[in-house]
């Protein structure tokens, strides 16, 4: 029997690839609103990131999710990404 394919991601923190499964994604969609995405089905461009504030606090440090999105983010937002991810840890 034939082994099915693991899709692989690279975090923005920490630069590892991994398991798409064990990522969380970061879409901006339509209305260049950004929200996580935890199950990986909403619509829009998505960047990943390991389910670690640190890997956030990278990302965040480095502005890796204003270089994959082409587009400036307001403090707010990231305020409000480092909540969902603290709460969706939990």
């Amino acid at each position: 029997m034939k082994q099915k394919k693991i899709p692989m991601r690279m975090c923005l923190g920490c630069q590892e690839m991994r398991p798409k499964k064990e990522l969380i994604r970061v879409v901006k969609n339509k209305e260049n609103e950004i929200s996580l995405d935890f199950n990986g089905k909403k619509p829009g461009r998505g960047a990943y990131l390991c389910k670690s504030v640190s890997c956030f606090e990278k990302a965040r440090k480095g502005r890796k999710l204003e270089k994959a999105f082409e587009t400036s983010i307001d403090e707010e937002i990231y305020e409000l990404l480092k909540k969902e991810l603290e709460a969706g840890n939990d």
